[in-house]
């Protein structure tokens, strides 16, 4: 009998976790203030759920797309209401449950900018690019620096086939993501205390990776707001923070860019940030993780399973600069 071998990475098909429970009702001020703006900020969160759920998305007719078995899962998905009302967005919020205020972005028009050592710079509309792109859905583990994880499948295309239309330059060695400026609809974009917009970068090998995905969609359907519509990364051997949302420019470069998270606090999040449990957070441990939805904690492996897809790329497991 033939008896077929998971990958590391694999999860089984019983771990994409229920498709059920959606949107936690946001919580508002507490005390006197709360109870007196309250109301009326609930029905302006309302209205512009509202107002962006009326708006269609013209990508909806691209999806459900194929899912490419290469990239299986041995968990089960996250249920897709998990997925979509707890989200790290802090444009729009520093909760969990930026559901309703994230539905105020306009994301049409939208454009990608592809600009820096590439042969062919353009801007070029995220529809239009998408008539270009090889579309297929792959399941994916995503592992958050908090030590919470899920399992979702993404729809959208490798980000190599970007790179391949960009032609970087000879002298190219990474890949810098800079995601939308509206502080008009992202009312955390107008805090100082963050150096807006949000930056993330891979080296040019990462990103031209077979695992690098540009994710445009999610549970068969476009990407909801909260989760980075409607051009996000996902690169799953790393933590969370570095598959930006939202984004609007691609850099070819030979500087090494310097993330968001990074230029905050470089000593608790790196540029590469690869999962790893031997090295802890400088707060927490990464040893194991919350699965969402379910609660339960499970052992976190390195590099988030992918390691024989990825581990080449860095020539030393014990160097924590490539861990954090």
């Amino acid at each position: 009998m033939w008896i077929r071998k998971r990958r590391g990475w694999e999860l089984k098909e019983s771990a994409l976790t229920p498709e059920s429970v959606f949107g936690n009702r946001r919580r508002f001020l507490a005390g006197a203030a709360g109870a007196i703006f309250a109301p009326a900020l609930l029905a302006c969160e309302k209205k512009a759920a509202a107002e962006g759920d009326a708006t269609p998305d013209p990508s909806t007719g691209l999806y459900p797309v194929q899912r490419n078995p290469r990239y299986a899962l041995d968990r089960d998905m996250t249920a897709e209401g998990d997925a979509t009302s707890y989200n790290n967005y802090y444009e729009f919020g520093t909760s969990k449950d930026v559901v309703a205020a994230a539905q105020a972005l306009p994301i049409r028009p939208w454009a990608i900018t592809i600009d820096g050592m590439v042969g062919k710079p353009q801007t070029i509309a995220i529809d239009d690019l998408l008539k270009q792109m090889p579309l297929e859905e792959r399941a994916y583990r995503h592992r958050c620096v908090e030590a919470w994880s899920m399992a979702v499948p993404w729809s959208g295309f490798p980000l190599s086939a970007l790179v391949a239309l960009a032609e970087p330059q000879a002298g190219a060695k990474f890949v810098r993501f800079e995601s939308f400026m509206n502080t008009q609809a992202a009312p955390g974009q107008t805090d100082p205390l963050y150096p807006w917009p949000y930056v993330e970068g891979l080296t040019l090998a990462e990103a031209t990776n077979e695992l690098a995905f540009i994710a445009t969609g999610i549970y068969g359907k476009p990407l909801p707001k909260q989760n980075g519509a409607p051009f996000r990364l996902a690169v799953p051997w790393k933590y969370g923070f570095k598959s930006a949302k939202g984004i609007q420019r691609i850099t070819f470069t030979d500087i090494e860019p310097t993330g968001l998270w990074q230029l905050l606090q470089s000593s608790e999040y790196g540029f590469y940030a690869n999962v790893n449990p031997a090295f802890p957070h400088p707060r927490w441990s990464q040893e194991s993780e919350r699965l969402l939805g379910s609660g339960e904690r499970v052992p976190t492996q390195i590099f988030n399973g992918y390691g024989e897809f990825v581990a080449g790329l860095y020539p030393d497991l014990n160097d924590r600069n490539y861990f954090y």
